[in-house]
């Protein structure tokens, strides 16, 4: 009976090392792939002004997961952002960096109810992405459709360094 329960045992011990190994290396990925998309979320004016009960208790931090994908003559970048509008966005290319704005609003689409889960994010956001070259900045176009936001982003053909000489 003894030996039955310390081999039980050592097989729990086993099967619980296997498991936390597992979530380890979980955590370990999802940090590795998403740290940069992990974005925090401030409430608005508004919405701080109000500070309904829901809102107290929305998550403030969420996943803008992003593709870069570098071509020949351009760089192109994808966003899931869903649950917002074009014009909630504000896009700016400073250096080899693309700045990415917004604001997701909250709209509640009943009154009498409870929520159980809530793991959307909502408010004022920014998101920084780094570039691997420079890119033409006044040649970059923006659209967006089915919750992901497209940037093409021309990269600038040549050097992109330029000497100043003193006179």
């Amino acid at each position: 009976m003894l030996d039955t329960l310390k081999q039980a045992g050592k097989n729990i011990g086993r099967e619980l090392n296997r498991t936390l190994e597992n979530m380890s290396e979980g955590w370990r990925e999802l940090l590795s792939r998403s740290s940069n998309a992990l974005t925090h979320f401030s409430l608005s004016k508004e919405e701080a002004l109000v500070q309904s009960g829901d809102l107290a208790t929305f998550p403030r931090w969420s996943l803008l997961a992003v593709e870069l994908e570098e071509m020949d003559k351009e760089i192109v970048v994808r966003v899931e952002v869903p649950g917002m509008e074009k014009e909630d966005f504000s896009i700016t290319v400073e250096g080899t960096t693309l700045y990415l704005t917004g604001e997701k609003h909250y709209e509640r689409q009943t009154v009498n109810s409870t929520y159980h889960m809530m793991e959307r994010a909502y408010g004022a956001f920014q998101r920084t992405i780094p570039l691997p070259r420079y890119v033409d900045a006044d040649g970059a176009q923006a659209s967006y459709k089915n919750g992901v936001l497209n940037i093409r982003l021309p990269k600038v053909v040549g050097e992109s360094v330029r000497t100043i000489r003193l006179s």
